[in-house]
C-alpha cells in the first residue's frame, strides 16, 4: 500500500525529471536524467550521454542545449549544464542509510512514455559479484530502456541512486547518491586511456588511446594485464577500482605479452582526469 501523500511525491519527482537526447533532438538515443540543483545541472548516465553536446527536455515541454560537463565512463556518469535557473532540484538522501524492504520509486522515460513511473522495494546496498568492489543500490523494480539516468527514490522522494542497468533476475541497479555527489565534487575517475575485455586469466587490451597514460607506460593492443599491486583482475571494474585507489600516487601493474607466461610490472603515475567532459 501506498503511503498517503505519494501522489504529490510522486508529482515533484516527476517535475526534477528529464528526459536526455544525445547529441540532439534527432540524432543519438534517448534516457532520462535528474535536476541535481536549481541552477541547470542534470546529473545522467554516461552511456546516456556520449557526446560533447545533449538535448534536455524539462517536464513542463521547455528544451534546453546542454553542454556535457564532465563525463566518467568507468563510474558512467555525467554531469550536464544547460542555461535555466529557478529548476525544480531534486533532493537526495545517503544510500547507506537504505534499509531491505523499504519503497523505491523510479521515473523515467521508457519506451517513449515520458514521466513513467514504477516503484518496488529495496533489496540492499552493496557490492555485485563480476561487477567489481563498487556499491550498487539494488531494488525489485521494473526497468526498461529510456530509465537509465533517472532518479531511483525513497517513499519521501529522495534521490537514493541513478538507475543505470538490470542484472539476471530482474534486479534494477543504480549509482548510489554519494557515489554522484563524489563525482560532482571531484570530476572524473583516473583513467589508463584503454579498451580492454574480460577473459579468464584477465584483461585483454583491444585498444590504446594515443597520448594516454598507458600508451606512455608502453603497453599494447595484446596485452594482457592480469592485476595491480599484487591484487588479480577478475573484472574491468577491478582495474576502475585500482586506479582510484592510487588516484595521485605509482600504480604497478601486472601484464603479460605475446602470449608468454611469465609477467611483467610497469608502473604507472595515476593522475585524475581533467574535469571538462572527455
Amino acid at each position: 500500500m501506498l503511503p498517503d501523500g505519494f501522489g504529490e511525491v510522486a508529482e515533484k519527482l516527476r517535475r526534477s525529471t528529464v528526459r536526455v537526447l544525445d547529441g540532439g533532438r534527432n540524432s543519438g538515443g534517448s534516457g532520462s536524467g535528474i535536476v541535481w540543483d536549481a541552477d541547470g545541472t542534470v546529473v545522467t548516465n554516461a552511456h546516456v550521454a556520449r557526446t560533447e553536446r545533449a538535448q534536455v527536455e524539462l517536464w513542463d515541454g521547455r528544451s534546453f542545449s546542454a553542454e556535457v560537463a564532465a563525463r566518467d565512463a568507468s563510474s558512467d556518469l555525467a554531469k550536464l549544464k544547460i542555461s535555466a535557473a529557478n529548476l525544480p532540484a531534486a533532493h537526495w538522501r545517503e544510500s547507506s542509510s537504505l534499509r531491505a524492504g523499504e519503497l523505491a520509486v523510479a521515473i523515467g522515460n521508457p519506451l517513449g512514455f515520458v514521466g513513467a513511473l514504477t516503484t518496488g522495494v529495496v533489496h540492499g546496498a552493496s557490492a555485485i559479484r563480476g561487477l567489481g568492489r563498487r556499491f550498487w543500490v539494488q531494488a525489485a523494480i521494473r526497468l526498461a530502456p529510456g530509465n537509465s539516468g533517472g532518479p531511483l527514490a525513497d517513499a519521501a522522494g529522495r534521490v537514493i541512486g541513478v538507475n543505470t542497468m538490470v542484472v539476471s533476475g530482474g534486479l534494477a541497479l543504480a549509482i548510489p547518491s554519494e557515489a554522484v555527489v563524489r563525482f560532482l565534487r571531484n570530476g572524473s575517475r583516473p583513467v589508463l586511456g584503454i579498451s580492454v575485455r574480460d577473459v579468464p586469466e584477465g584483461l585483454l587490451i583491444l585498444e590504446v588511446n594515443r597520448n594516454s597514460t598507458a600508451e606512455r607506460a608502453s603497453l599494447r593492443i595484446g596485452d594482457l594485464l592480469v592485476g595491480a599491486n599484487g591484487r588479480r583482475f577478475e573484472s574491468a571494474a577491478d582495474l576502475s577500482d585500482a586506479l582510484e585507489d592510487a588516484a595521485g600516487s605509482a600504480l604497478k601493474l601486472q601484464f603479460r605479452r605475446g602470449g608468454q607466461r611469465a609477467e611483467r610490472e610497469v608502473a604507472v603515475v595515476v593522475t585524475r582526469a581533467r574535469r571538462e567532459a572527455a
